[in-house]
């Protein structure tokens, strides 16, 4: 008697991992990654501190850790972990808190006489970068919708997120627009650095005097700060406020020492964040930039060349805002630069914070083209659909 006996495996062997438990992997991963890239980080941006590259070195030698760790991982590991959108949502948010904690609320206010400059510049390179973005489709042979979320000034992790939903070249508005934000951080501090003379003052750091000096009883106000400024930021992303990681933060940071004033049983104390959260919040930027290089793209020679012609025309489009800020306003030229560079919005206000020069003025520069280019997308996003369509048509009718 032949008996023939199989055991089936069980069917909870056989089902793929709990989504949850993937997730938590996934989260566990992401992080170690993180710790590594500040790791990494911190002796490079020492080191270029050291050799007074200028007051965001330490953007630099993230944008280098970000990059290096993650084509590591790549390379000698196998593992492609995509760039880390809640480390730069972090580091856009202390930087946030430590800009409006350095600048005055009344100087702030005085500057809204001043809006409809802003205004004109921002709606000069909106409709600079949709010429841009319109000759980039043509010469690139890419559709206009694409285009458009490569060349306009906009977050490099907000334009990608937007063309995911779309279902376009991901990658492409990446690669684009992190060239865009790399070439304006590496050369708006070189041009400040060749003109400007406390651009080379040591922010140098001591690093026991000044780096890790912190008045032990401004702890409970840091940490209130950070409590409140979490709170802040969770709630204007609720309500899909632009750039809420920043600007909640700044509001905090603007806000927070004439409300300690304004209560009855505080004394007369003024809140500073350390010099650490500053630097943590550059690293994270930096970090953040950096793992868009190290997150290679699979495009041909052809698009990368293409990528840095719209850049540069990009570029010469915030040269130009600039000479026309220069002629409409009386501020300086290097004021004019930093208020029309094409982003990150929190670099430049970083660069003006370091130089200590109009850090108000580029501050609400950037804030307002924050706020009309996340408020008009969905406007920009609809037209250039539309017109996608309709180049499409006469294709269409061809076939």
């Amino acid at each position: 008697m032949n008996h023939n006996l199989s055991v089936a495996p069980p069917p909870e062997e056989a089902n793929p991992k709990n989504p949850a438990v993937a997730r938590q992997q996934l989260s566990i991963k992401q992080l170690i990654v993180l710790s590594l890239e500040i790791l990494l980080a911190l002796p490079l941006g020492l080191a270029l501190a050291k050799l007074h590259i200028g007051g965001i070195a330490w953007i630099f030698g993230g944008l280098a850790s970000g990059t290096v760790v993650l084509q590591g991982c790549r390379i000698f590991y196998k593992y492609s972990p995509k760039p880390n959108r809640n480390a730069r949502k972090v580091g856009m948010a202390l930087v946030g808190l430590s800009v409006g904690a350095s600048s005055s609320s009344n100087n702030l206010t005085s500057l809204a006489a001043g809006i409809p400059i802003f205004i004109f510049l921002t709606l000069f390179l909106l409709l600079s970068g949709s010429c841009i973005g319109y000759i980039y489709s043509r010469l690139s042979k890419t559709n206009l919708l694409t285009s458009m979320l490569a060349t306009v000034p906009g977050g490099v992790g907000v334009m990608a997120s937007i063309a995911a939903d779309y279902d376009r070249n991901v990658t492409l508005v990446a690669l684009v627009q992190a060239i865009r934000v790399t070439s304006v951080v590496l050369l708006i501090p070189l041009i400040a650095r060749t003109s400007v003379t406390n651009f080379l003052s040591p922010q140098t750091l001591p690093i026991t005097d000044t780096l890790l000096s912190f008045n032990p009883s401004q702890l409970g106000l840091l940490l209130l700060a950070l409590v409140v400024t979490g709170l802040v930021v969770y709630l204007a992303a609720l309500c899909k406020i632009p750039a809420a990681e920043f600007f909640g933060a700044l509001l905090i940071g603007i806000a927070f020492n004439p409300l300690l004033h304004w209560l009855p049983f505080v004394g007369d104390v003024n809140f500073n964040p350390p010099l650490c959260i500053k630097l943590l919040g550059q690293l994270l930027l930096g970090i953040t930039i950096g793992e868009y290089w190290g997150d290679k793209p699979n495009l041909d020679k052809k698009a990368i060349v293409y990528a840095f012609m719209s850049v540069g025309m990009t570029l010469a489009a915030g040269a130009i805002a600039a000479m026309l800020a220069m002629q409409l306003t009386s501020w300086d030229w290097l004021t004019c630069l930093l208020v029309t560079a094409p982003g990150g919005a929190p670099e430049m206000i970083l660069v003006s914070l370091a130089l200590n020069h109009n850090v108000e003025i580029v501050t609400t520069g950037h804030l307002v083209r924050l706020i009309a280019i996340n408020s008009s997308l969905p406007l920009w996003i609809f037209l250039f659909r539309h017109l996608d369509s309709q180049l499409s048509e006469p294709d269409l009718k061809k076939c």
